[in-house]
């Protein structure tokens, strides 16, 4: 079993379909006019603690990581969305609680024919 097999298993916290803009891109119109993104984010973590004392302390605050994955990706101004991806999962991975994050960022209208084109990361501690 690979360590992504293993943490599968783990309590997951989910951000799903957050709908932002940013400056991404190579080209140099994406330069100056902000696109879409939508990013989904599985954070890994033990929640055994706060399934028993139902107290946020004891838990991952996805509110304030949402804040300040919203602010970063906002005023971003990154090529790819490799790098976008990269930086949302270290703002996850510095959560003490967080063992490993899933980060997908799509990017709608990227290729002519294609709904969106999108980049998945998995990184752990």
């Amino acid at each position: 079993m690979d360590e992504k097999e293993a943490l599968s298993r783990h309590d997951k916290i989910k951000i799903n379909d957050l709908q932002l803009r940013c400056i991404i891109g190579v080209n140099d119109w994406e330069r100056t006019q902000k696109q879409d993104v939508i990013i989904n984010v599985t954070l890994y973590a033990d929640l055994t603690k706060p399934c028993q004392t139902d107290n946020l302390n004891d838990s991952v605050d996805y509110k304030e990581i949402k804040k300040e994955i919203i602010t970063m990706v906002e005023n971003s101004n990154f090529n790819l969305i490799e790098r976008l991806a990269g930086e949302i999962a270290k703002i996850c991975l510095s959560r003490p609680l967080v063992k490993a994050i899933q980060v997908n960022i799509d990017k709608p209208g990227a290729l002519r024919f294609a709904k969106r084109v999108g980049v998945e990361i998995f990184r752990s501690r």
